[in-house]
Order: structure tokens, then C-alpha cells, then sequence
């Protein structure tokens, strides 16, 4: 069984955010506006999008 995958897009800037959000941003490895990474889709990745919903978004393909 194929692993599900997230796409996801920094759309927002880090800059005056909080240490942790930055942090959480680079985990995800994100750290310029537009850059994109597929991710495995497990609840502890989700809980990270979620914490920086404001600076990323899923892509569809």
C-alpha cells in the first residue's frame, strides 16, 4: 500500500513570528515563500501544518 502524500507551499513570511513557528516551518522543510515539499501525511505532520496553517497551504494536483 502506497503511503499518502501532502504537497504543501510556504505562502507567508516568517518574519515577526514567534521562535516556535519558525522552528516548525524549517521541520517541515520550508523556509522561503514558495518553496514546496511532499510530506507524508501522518498526524504529526498534519499537527505542524496546522500550527502555521496562516504561512502554508496544500497544493492540489
Amino acid at each position: 500500500m502506497a503511503k499518502k502524500m501532502l504537497k504543501v507551499r510556504q505562502t507567508g513570511s516568517p518574519i515577526r513570528r514567534s521562535q516556535d513557528q519558525r522552528a516548525t516551518l524549517v521541520g517541515l522543510g520550508l523556509n522561503k515563500i514558495g518553496r514546496e515539499r511532499e510530506l507524508e501525511d501522518t498526524p504529526a505532520v498534519r499537527g505542524m501544518i496546522r500550527k502555521v496553517s496562516h504561512m502554508v497551504e496544500i497544493v492540489e494536483d
